[in-house]
């Protein structure tokens, strides 16, 4: 059974897209830690655990987070974009890119903000537009 990021990444439920590629998906958090808080996946791999993808998806994986990196910093003010990788919640891996001020930030039991659709599609399209420069 696909998971539910196979599902977003197929078009199936609705996501906040960020960036993509024929392996690769990125799209917002939709419960983020801060604003422009976003998730990389592999659309072709399933398997929940980060150490278990074959090698060229896990180099691809990670190459193909640092290009969302770069492009989260270049739209979303922050001093840099921490990088966590937990995948206790949703049985696919996936890696956290999370715009920081400081190592706060990266508290994932902190409260969340709300965001509107429109901020959330604002984001996104601020994100995009860096990513595809």
């Amino acid at each position: 059974m696909a998971t539910i990021f196979t599902r977003i990444a197929a078009g199936e439920i609705p996501s906040y897209k960020v960036a993509e590629s024929e392996d690769f998906y990125a799209f917002l958090d939709i419960n983020p830690l801060v604003k422009g808080h976003t998730l990389v996946i592999p659309r072709k791999v399933e398997d929940d655990y980060l150490f278990h993808l074959d090698e060229a998806t896990y180099e691809g994986l990670w190459a193909f987070a640092r290009k969302v990196a770069i492009a989260i910093r270049a739209a979303v003010p922050c001093q840099r974009v921490g990088v966590a990788v937990l995948g206790m919640e949703v049985p696919h891996t996936h890696i956290h890119l999370i715009p920081m001020q400081s190592e706060a930030d990266m508290d994932f039991r902190k409260e969340r903000p709300k965001l509107s659709p429109e901020e959330f599609a604002s984001i996104a399209a601020a994100i995009r537009a860096e990513f595809n420069k």
